[in-house]
């Protein structure tokens, strides 16, 4: 079963690995492009709670805490996806996906402050490792202008932000089946995306059929094959580990940068996907020695 879950860990940092992609395709302003993800998953994903009476039941016996960390998740993720969709205006979408990647070193601090989580110092320098590799990979792109700082800034503050919101679901997912939190925590964030665009005065209605593809594709690859895998694994991996393996979404993105935006991989680059793999290894390797109390 182990293996099980590690295979569905690296299908959902592929399939996340598409998000930048089609954020950059669909020709929509950042909060509109958030929320559509959002409420088309949502959609995709209530016919299964609907249908299903022990899913009805369940989300009819949610108490008020439960409930609260649920919607405070969604709101998280809101966040997150307004200031990481936001920093793919100002930079790149190599550079911008290295900074949001940097979410093992929110996640080691809130996993040992949190759940006492305590890492051997090897697996910590599998991190560092994999970090580097991702600073090689956009450190170009990251001293191009003050516009890409800004870019880059606010790709720092939504790393940590989905850190957070993963460590409620770490919480959360010991208590809930997946679908209850999936369908609750996205239609929290549409909810609260929706209000938000409503304040910038976004248009919801007046886009291109392309776009509104590329905005299903996002909520079908990256969101309901990508993230909710990542809610799933919750049940039985830590942040950390999960946030590890999304650093591989800097590789992905790259080849897929390459492939639909024609944004040149260097050779630089190819070095920095050598030395995240490299990272991941040792972290992979010395996180089995990983004590928690």
């Amino acid at each position: 079963m182990k293996v099980n879950r590690y295979v569905l860990l690296i299908l959902g940092v592929f399939f996340l690995s598409s998000s930048a992609i089609f954020v950059k395709l669909a020709a929509a302003p950042p909060g509109i492009t958030a929320f559509y993800r959002m409420l088309f998953s949502c959609l995709l994903l209530l016919p299964f709670a609907v249908m299903n009476k022990g899913i009805r039941e369940e989300i009819r016996g949610i108490d008020l805490r439960r409930g609260l960390l649920i919607f405070t998740g969604g709101i998280l993720l809101a966040v997150h996806y307004i200031l990481w969709f936001q920093s793919l205006d100002y930079t790149s979408v190599a550079s911008s996906t290295v900074i949001v990647t940097l979410q093992p070193l929110f996640a080691v601090i809130g996993g040992y402050f949190l759940y006492h989580e305590r890492l051997n110092p090897k697996a910590v320098l599998g991190i560092v490792i994999a970090i580097i590799g991702c600073f090689v990979i956009g450190y170009r792109d990251m001293r191009l202008s003050t516009l890409a700082l800004i870019g880059d800034s606010l790709a720092l503050i939504a790393a940590a932000v989905i850190t957070a919101y993963f460590f409620i679901g770490q919480g959360i997912r010991k208590e809930s089946g997946l679908i209850v939190y999936s369908v609750l925590g996205y239609g929290s964030s549409a909810c609260f995306l929706f209000l938000y665009c409503l304040i910038q005065g976004n248009d919801f209605i007046h886009y291109s059929s392309e776009t509104f593809l590329y905005l299903i594709a996002l909520a079908l690859f990256a969101t309901i094959l990508g993230q909710t895998i990542f809610n799933f694994l919750l049940r039985w991996l830590n942040t950390t580990v999960i946030s590890m393996a999304i650093l591989g979404e800097v590789i992905g993105t790259c080849l897929l940068g390459y492939i639909f935006l024609h944004e040149r991989i260097s050779v630089t680059q190819f070095i920095g996907i050598a030395i995240i793999l490299l990272g991941q290894a040792v972290f992979i390797l010395y996180s089995r020695e990983t004590k928690n109390p």
